[in-house]
């Protein structure tokens, strides 16, 4: 500890014996003569006590088997970033290139020089590394200012996983000097970062992936730092203990180059405890192309509002089928969903999106192992991945059975006909006639055949109808530039008219 004084110890990271630990105490320890630095491990199995010695507090550990006291001789401080870099990166030259001599002339004067030619050679080898990694090299700091920029200025990715560097500051210092940043893995260092924004200096203005798994930032923290990454497109905050914002409730990723997601604490068909009031999502114009990235966001507790616009997944005009199909394949994943681009999601819509979705893929539950019969009902887990709420639905509406499978792709809104029954319920005898009907017929053109039979203006009718599979319930068919497949209208339904 000879060039770190005893006032300025506390809070830094320390090495000892290849185990990680940052310094909490430095001074006297009675009886015992002699400095002692008290120290609180990374592992607390490596330690012996919370800090205490004799009834008497020195520091506190979050693990009562956390802390020792060890002399300061016993403990690495670290190195500088240069250092490491040159340790890691230059190959000494042999003997006889190393004890060559050369004259070269400073001014008038002629001046000897040994090993010349290597200094030269060692200098344009580190003016050319773009790609480096110091993990577990004991870095704690940057250095003497300016030395990373004129040694190896055009660095594009780093990884400092598991060193030794305390601050965010220290970490700002190196970075400053790198203008060309683009990957930054500061992973395992436990770093203190600022409890208010920084100032907007440019240091990380090339910035595109940052990774901060283990390192106890609190999203908190990473909102305060976040206006200093302002091209940033993936960060990493893998970590036992991070509790992802319980306050955030909308999130804007528009434009980022995102194309996945994933969290890894909850298993398929569960809910995951990372953004617990998240509400309202936009993740236009990304590189979303896989379902299993809506199937993620099913695991957000309160996700209510989805805007996911302009991706490849979601590219089709928004008047084709295929965008209606899109649509409705994200209404029956995402069962909380309320609005979806800016267009509420009325229960109606969400009833036909997820029965639809239910006949769809039933043949596909089938051959996986699904079953009518609950006992048997076993479908495969690949089978569970692509389709985690099916299971659900099956519940809800009751497990498809084979007459159903002969749908196979309900939402390519195929002209087919639908037996209908049609019940007056203005007349006294409420007469009830049968009809088959396209299930692409609008409920405009539906209104249409009704009004000229019964002699009514259209203006004046209001259908809705009732379906065997719930009864007592009626739906109304409000929309009259929807399709009765949109309302999930299926064969022996009965339409209710009223004027």
């Amino acid at each position: 500890m000879s060039d770190t004084g005893t006032s300025d110890v506390i809070g830094r990271r320390v090495e000892v014996n290849g185990e990680l630990a940052t310094v909490r105490f430095s001074g006297i320890v009675p009886p015992v003569a002699g400095l002692w630095l008290g120290v609180e491990w990374d592992n607390p199995e490596r330690g012996k006590h919370d800090g205490s010695h004799e009834g008497t507090v020195y520091f506190k550990c979050r693990h009562p088997t956390g802390g020792s006291f060890i002399r300061p001789n016993k403990v690495n401080f670290g190195i500088d970033f240069l250092t490491a870099v040159k340790n890691r990166y230059i190959l000494e030259d042999g003997p006889e290139e190393d004890g060559k001599e050369q004259v070269v002339v400073i001014g008038n004067k002629p001046v000897e020089t040994i090993g010349f030619d290597s200094v030269i050679k060692q200098q344009s080898e580190l003016s050319k590394l773009q790609d480096i990694s110091l993990r577990s090299c004991a870095v704690s700091g940057a250095g003497d200012k300016g030395g990373i920029a004129k040694a190896c200025p055009n660095i594009r990715k780093i990884d400092l996983s598991k060193n030794l560097l305390s601050s965010w500051e220290e970490v700002i210092c190196i970075a400053d000097q790198l203008q060309h940043l683009e990957v930054l893995n500061l992973s395992e260092n436990k770093l203190k970062f600022p409890s208010v924004s920084p100032p907007l200096t440019g240091t990380f203005s090339s910035l595109k992936v940052l990774v901060l798994n283990r390192t106890g930032i609190t999203w908190a923290e990473v909102l305060q730092c976040a206006s200093a990454w302002p091209v940033l497109e993936e960060l990493y905050l893998e970590s036992d203990n991070i509790c992802i914002s319980e306050r955030l409730e909308q999130l804007i990723l528009s434009n980022t180059g995102i194309s996945s997601i994933h969290f890894p604490d909850a298993e398929i068909g569960c809910k995951t405890s990372m953004f617990p009031s998240l509400q309202y999502l936009v993740v236009n114009d990304n590189r979303i192309s896989q379902w299993s990235f809506i199937n993620e966001l099913e695991k957000l507790q309160r996700l209510q509002a989805l805007s996911c616009l302009r991706n490849p997944l979601t590219a089709a005009s928004p008047d084709s089928k295929e965008a209606q199909t899109t649509r409705q394949l994200i209404i029956a994943k995402i069962g909380q969903l309320k609005t979806l681009n800016k267009c509420e999601v009325l229960p109606e819509e969400r009833r036909g999106a997820e029965l639809d979705y239910r006949k769809a893929f039933g043949s596909d539950w089938k051959k996986a192992g699904g079953h009518q019969d609950p006992d048997k009902n076993r479908p495969s887990e690949d089978f569970l991945a692509a389709h985690p709420r099916f299971q659900l639905l099956c519940l809800k509406y009751g497990a498809p059975e084979d007459a159903e499978f002969q749908i196979q792709q309900p939402f390519m809104l195929k002209n087919q006909l639908l037996t209908l029954k049609i019940k007056y319920l203005n007349e006294m005898d409420q007469k009830v006639l049968e009809k088959q009907l396209p299930d692409s017929m609008t409920v405009q053109k539906v209104k249409g055949l009704l009004s000229r039979l019964l002699k009514v203006p259209v203006s004046e009718l209001q259908l809705s109808y009732e379906s065997p599979k719930m009864p007592g319930r009626e739906i109304i068919l409000e929309n009259d530039l929807q399709s009765l497949q949109f309302y999930s209208v299926e064969s022996g339904d009965c339409l209710l008219v009223r004027w």
